[in-house]
């Protein structure tokens, strides 16, 4: 069973936003496309796996903010003109929203305590879409997957969400590729 295939979320992508949208499997294949997060439940048990230390209080916002994530993302990635306005909009307003609920505690390093999950995620948004990684973030090249990665290679060359994963299903395409290019007909 592939990462993709699994039905537990993975934590691959080296930022809590990305691993936030990635939590949808085969993301852009429609005919494959799975949501591995979906009741509170299940969004109390990945936040507690994440790191995250904030209350869940519905799925309902958290699927939007993540569809309007993964929109700005793709965006950004494929170097597209104008963010797209309906999903920049929407999470604009939720990192907005986030930060007038936030609570600020009197305790050094200085944090945002947010007030639930949706709005942490926005806080880790705008931090990553504000961060010093926003040309390193990338999406994995394997048909049909579309998750994101943030690039810490040395040479900014990652090409899918996992070696092991959608890079051994593109080796051996080539690998087929190659063999029935090369024998007899």
């Amino acid at each position: 069973m592939t990462q993709l295939d699994s039905p537990e979320p993975q934590f691959i992508a080296g930022h809590p936003a990305l691993d936030f949208v990635n939590t949808v499997a085969w993301r852009t294949d429609d005919a494959r496309r799975v949501e591995r997060v979906t009741g509170v439940e299940e969004w109390i048990l990945w936040a507690a796996k994440a790191g995250i230390d904030a209350p869940v209080q519905g799925a309902g916002g958290l699927t939007e903010l993540r569809g309007a994530l993964g929109e700005v993302l793709d965006a950004l990635v494929d170097g597209v003109g104008p963010l797209p306005p309906g999903p920049w909009q929407e999470l604009s307003r939720a990192i907005v929203r986030a930060r007038q609920r936030a609570d600020v505690p009197a305790e050094l390093p200085l944090r945002w305590r947010p007030a639930g999950l949706d709005d942490a995620l926005a806080l880790l948004a705008e931090e990553l879409l504000a961060g010093p990684y926003l040309e390193r973030i990338g999406r994995c090249q394997g048909p049909g997957c579309g998750w994101f990665y943030l690039d810490r290679t040395r040479a900014g060359n990652r090409r899918w969400c996992s070696s092991g994963d959608c890079g051994n299903r593109d080796r051996a395409r080539r690998h087929y590729a190659r063999s029935a290019q090369s024998s007899p007909r």
